[in-house]
């Protein structure tokens, strides 16, 4: 484990130190962080114009469900896409055959390579709207509501680096799989609106196929003080499945590698 931490600690203070020597980039993700803020609060707005709730959320308790889904969509910019990515490009350029000889673990060597500060300040944001807005919603910020939503944004990053890992891992088979992760984006993109706001048909798929539901609203619940135990316990337990899951996945498809020098 401290031989993991410390090359953890090399690989982010390296990427970390290279990012920092294109600032004007930092400042552009910042301002379009910013502007996908506004564009995001401004149309979760319009459904608020009439007074009426969005599947029985107000107006301040939905800007939570928003603020997690920033904060996941930092941690998408900071660590899953400079990643992830990239692993795509190694099965392409035959460069996998380095990763896999290295005297680490292949997974989290291309999980955890390297990071992007520019995302630092949307997870800063995607926090602070949770802890604005919950209180506005009539939440009490209990220490016990703020440890559990940690704990199940921390579920729901597991799952949404698993959903991710797992596409990535299949360019074994189908080389390109680009799109498929910008898909995967894009239908990750419903978790800014409460899943009770989504008919009922939607409401099985945001749940039992594509856990969009445990990504946003149930961590929004939780710091609200509302979550109902068994959808954390739930969460917590798809959480372990996908990480099993794509741990299986990612040594099958190993199986199916042929290497540049073979």
């Amino acid at each position: 484990m401290g031989r993991y931490l410390r090359s953890l600690r090399r690989f982010w203070g390296t990427a970390a130190a290279g990012q920092m020597e294109y600032q004007l980039n930092l400042l552009i993700e910042l301002v379009a962080m910013a502007g996908n803020l506004a564009g995001s609060l401004f149309v979760l707005s319009l459904f608020f114009r009439q007074g009426e709730g969005l599947g029985g959320w107000s107006w301040p308790a939905a800007q939570v469900v928003l603020g997690a889904y920033t904060v996941l969509d930092g941690l998408t910019s900071t660590l899953l896409r400079p990643n992830l990515s990239r692993i795509v490009t190694h099965v392409q350029e035959g460069t996998l055959d380095f990763v896999l000889l290295k005297p680490i673990d292949s997974q989290f060597w291309l999980s955890l390579r390297t990071v992007s500060p520019a995302g630092l300040p949307e997870l800063a944001v995607g926090a602070g709207l949770m802890l604005w807005a919950a209180p506005q919603a009539g939440a009490s910020l209990a220490p016990a509501s703020l440890v559990l939503a940690l704990v199940l944004l921390a579920a729901a990053a597991v799952i949404l680096y698993a959903l991710w890992f797992v596409l990535a891992a299949t360019s074994i088979w189908f080389v390109k799989t680009w799109n498929a992760t910008e898909v995967l984006r894009a239908a990750l993109t419903a978790g800014r609106y409460p899943v009770s706001a989504y008919p009922p048909a939607l409401r099985t798929l945001f749940t039992l196929v594509l856990p969009v539901a445990f990504l946003t609203t149930v961590p929004a619940e939780a710091i609200l003080g509302r979550l109902h135990w068994h959808w954390g316990v739930a969460s917590v337990l798809v959480a372990a499945l996908a990480l099993v899951v794509s741990r299986l996945f990612w040594r099958f498809a190993l199986r199916f590698y042929t290497s540049a020098s073979s």
